[in-house]
């Protein structure tokens, strides 16, 4: 009887692309903690964009607080090399989020592509950086 032993493959990026996608995340972090999370958290948002909300009825404080810990939560596990993947998973579902409530609810479809484009680049972090995100998932599920 022969048994097959299941083998593992982490995947790594190149050199290149390692340093790339350091870089990109180090960048995007950085304006996820000081430009986005934190003037959501010190309530720093401009009226426009608060009067907008309200309409729509998504406005209140503590949703602004809420997404503003999310943004800054995850501007920081993309610093950490073993939370890198799912933070950038995390970071492209709110994203994707925040382009859908400017397309549908708060009636600024030109506020859409920046947050769409976001997505679609945390999801390229997110997939380059499977394997953190695999080692997270076994140690969840031991």
């Amino acid at each position: 009887m022969t048994t097959i032993a299941a083998t593992t493959t982490t995947v790594h990026p190149g050199k290149v692309r390692n340093r790339v996608l350091w870089g990109l995340q180090i960048f995007l972090a950085l304006f996820f903690i000081l430009a986005s999370g934190l003037p959501k958290v010190l309530d720093m948002v401009p009226e426009e964009n608060m009067a907008a909300m309200r309409e729509a009825g998504i406005g209140s404080p503590w949703f602004m607080y809420f997404v503003g810990i999310c943004e800054i939560a995850g501007g920081i596990g993309l610093l950490v090399r073993r939370l890198s993947g799912p933070a950038a998973v995390g970071l492209s579902i709110l994203t994707l989020l925040a382009a859908a409530t400017n397309l549908f609810l708060t009636d600024m479809p030109a506020y859409a592509p920046f947050p769409l484009v976001l997505s679609g680049i945390f999801a390229w972090i997110a997939y380059e950086r499977r394997d953190s995100i695999l080692t997270l998932r076994s140690l969840i599920t031991r």
